[in-house]
């Protein structure tokens, strides 16, 4: 070994020992650096878009496409490509979606159906990114929709209002191939949807604009093996007769098998698009990577809970974000509890309630 690698392996030891000294001290240590979510931008359009199932006028061609769809763990790649691209104008927020399939079927015609059931397309919206009250939409290849509200996630024991429609929805399917006929191999299907704004900003608050805001957002497309019986398309069955588990493809990846944990959702930023070769660039909000530490503490709260048998942590939990310290505390209340931190780089002090509702407070 040379003698200037000996003298730095020498002086990073010390440093290690030092830091593992002075840490002992502390309540507790946590070094966490959440990775980020999967981020997009929708481009402002003033060309009229006709929800036709097809991206034909010259905004979607402008378009961004998303980054290819993955496994919801994040750690296999999908057989088959899914991809998505957002528009916007004063009236409308505008998705369209490919979907390569060779198969493609459906047999779910009842609106407000479990249209997973089927192969289908997924989009979760949380406009103010606190993962309370937000929308998931759900639609197969016979363009029928899933449309449901979620007062909280499934782990705070939420009310799912499935009565609840989107008023003015707008959808069309396309299909290159045939559906529903196992003669022939498909190409794909595409999903083109239109949101008036006034149906997505009752939850946010109708008086806030869009341009230049940041939302959560997260895509998934639930496909299924099948069996073919007398030609007909049927999800597929082990011997015991069990359906097999579904693939779980998304665009923002959660390392678990769970779409409701509104936290990992992406973010899609809301722009217009600017001539020449610049445009505009994605910048992650200022405390999104502290949010995310937050939030991997609160499900170890909520892990804690449901296993006695795990430690329970020492708080206040100090945590190093973007190499910035931060600390952690845990308020009790006679209805819970808070976890509190402040924003080394905004001074902003974020709250995470025992029910995982985000607060802020300025």
């Amino acid at each position: 070994m040379r003698i200037s690698k000996l003298i730095k392996y020498c002086f990073s030891f010390l440093i290690l020992l030092l830091f593992s000294s002075c840490s002992s001290k502390q309540s507790n240590v946590n070094m966490i650096v959440p990775e980020s979510p999967k981020n997009h931008i929708a481009y402002f359009t003033s060309e009229k878009i006709t929800i036709d199932g097809k991206d034909e006028e010259n905004a979607w061609k402008e378009a961004l496409w998303s980054d290819s769809f993955i496994d919801i763990e994040g750690e296999k790649i999908p057989k088959f490509k899914t991809q998505f691209k957002m528009l916007w104008d004063d009236e409308n927020l505008y998705f369209y979606s490919k979907m390569e399939d060779p198969h493609i079927w459906g047999n779910l015609k009842q609106r407000d159906t479990v249209i997973y059931y089927n192969n289908d397309f997924e989009i979760f919206i949380d406009p103010n990114g606190d993962t309370h009250n937000y929308m998931e939409i759900e639609i197969n290849a016979l363009n029928t929709l899933w449309d449901l509200f979620l007062t909280k996630p499934y782990r705070n024991n939420a009310t799912v209002l499935n009565q609840w429609d989107i008023k003015g929805f707008q959808s069309s399917v396309y299909v290159s191939g045939t559906l529903n006929d196992a003669s022939d191999i498909d190409e794909y299907w595409a999903v083109e949807i239109a949101i008036p704004w006034d149906s997505l900003l009752e939850e946010k608050g109708r008086k806030t604009p869009v341009l230049g805001q940041t939302w959560r957002f997260n895509f998934s497309r639930v496909h299924w093996n099948f069996d073919l019986i007398d030609d007909s398309y049927y999800r597929k069955k082990d011997s015991k007769g069990e359906f097999l588990r579904e693939n779980n493809w998304v665009w923002s990846p959660h390392g678990v098998v769970n779409m409701h944990e509104p936290e990992k959702w992406g973010f899609i930023h809301f722009a217009k698009k600017v001539s020449g070769k610049y445009q505009p660039k994605f910048q992650y909000p200022d405390d999104s990577s502290l949010i995310l530490w937050m939030y991997s503490q609160y499900r170890n709260q909520l892990n804690l809970a449901n296993d006695s048998s795990k430690s329970k942590p020492i708080f206040p939990v100090k945590g190093s974000i973007e190499s910035q310290v931060v600390i952690l505390e845990k308020i009790k209340h006679p209805n819970g509890y808070l976890l509190k931190a402040k924003s080394p780089k905004t001074n902003i002090v974020y709250y995470i309630n025992e029910e995982g509702k985000l607060i802020t407070e300025l």
